[in-house]
C-alpha cells in the first residue's frame, strides 16, 4: 500500500486525484491539503507527496519532503528559475518525478516528436499549437514548453533563442531556425497539443487531445507508485514509462 498526500486537492486535478485514489486498491490517502492547510501533521504518514497546486508552492513542498525524506511527484508548471533551483536542490536528497504532463499518450507524443525531428532533419519548419480551457493561468502550457525543448535539443539550439510566440504585423519571412509557439484559450478544453513539421510539398502533424483529466491523474498516480524507493534525483514520465 502506497500512502499519498495530495497538495492542491480543491482544484480540478486535485479532485480527480482524490477520486482516483479512492477507487484504487493499492493506494491510500495519507492527507489532503490546500491553501491555508498545514501539511506537517500528515507528512509522517506519507510515502509520497503529489503536488498539483501552484508553482509558488512547489519549492516549499519540495523542501519539506526533503526534510522528511519523502518522495515527490510535481504536477505544477510555470516555475521561475529561482523556484526550479530550489526544487533541484531538494532532489539531491529525495527522488522527484517532475513532468509537464502525466498522460501516457502525451509522453508517447514527446517520444514521437523527438524521433520525427531526428528523422526529418532541419529542412522542416517547426510549429507548436496548444489549446486549453479559458481558466488556465499560464501560457504556453508546460507540455508545449517541453515539446519546444525536445525540438530545440534535437537541433542543438537554446529554446530562448529560437522560440517565436505568435506573429502579428509585418514580421518578415520565417527564419529556418525558429520554432513557432501558439497558445489558444477557450471553453473547457482539457488539453490539445499539435506539433507541425512543414516542408515544401509536405507536412506532418502529430496531435494529442485529452478529453478527461483522469488520464493525467492516472499517470501521476502511476508515477507516485514508481518513485517510492528510487534513488534521489529528478525523473520524468519517460523514466516511469520506460521510454528512456
Amino acid at each position: 500500500m502506497t500512502n499519498i498526500i495530495i497538495v492542491g486537492y480543491k482544484g480540478r486535478m486535485g479532485q480527480t486525484l482524490l477520486n482516483a485514489v479512492a477507487s484504487s486498491s493499492d493506494l491510500q490517502l495519507a492527507g489532503k491539503v490546500d491553501q491555508g492547510d498545514d501539511i506537517q501533521p500528515a507528512i509522517a504518514r506519507a510515502d509520497v507527496v503529489v503536488d498539483f497546486s501552484f508553482h509558488e508552492v512547489t519549492a516549499d513542498v519540495a523542501e519539506l519532503c526533503a526534510q522528511h525524506e519523502k518522495a515527490l511527484v510535481i504536477g505544477t508548471t510555470g516555475h521561475t528559475d529561482v523556484e526550479r533551483a530550489h526544487i533541484t536542490k531538494a532532489s539531491s536528497r529525495i527522488p522527484v518525478v517532475w513532468a509537464s504532463n502525466y498522460s501516457t499518450g502525451v509522453n508517447a507524443l514527446f517520444w514521437l516528436t523527438r524521433r520525427a525531428a531526428e528523422i526529418l532533419g532541419e529542412s522542416f519548419d517547426l510549429e507548436i499549437i496548444e489549446m486549453h480551457h479559458r481558466l488556465k493561468k499560464d501560457a504556453p502550457s508546460g507540455t508545449a514548453v517541453t515539446l519546444a525543448e525536445i525540438l530545440a535539443d534535437v537541433r542543438k539550439q537554446q529554446p530562448k533563442n529560437v522560440l517565436r510566440h505568435g506573429r502579428e504585423g509585418i514580421v518578415g519571412e520565417r527564419t529556418p531556425a525558429e520554432i513557432g509557439m501558439h497558445s489558444l484559450r477557450g471553453g473547457d478544453v482539457v488539453g490539445d497539443h499539435t506539433v507541425i513539421f512543414a516542408a515544401a510539398g509536405e507536412r506532418i502533424e502529430l496531435t494529442h487531445k485529452a478529453s478527461s483529466r483522469e488520464t493525467f491523474a492516472n499517470g501521476a498516480l502511476r508515477a507516485a507508485r514508481w518513485i517510492v524507493g528510487q534513488k534521489p534525483g529528478i525523473y520524468s514520465m519517460q523514466d516511469v514509462l520506460g521510454l528512456k
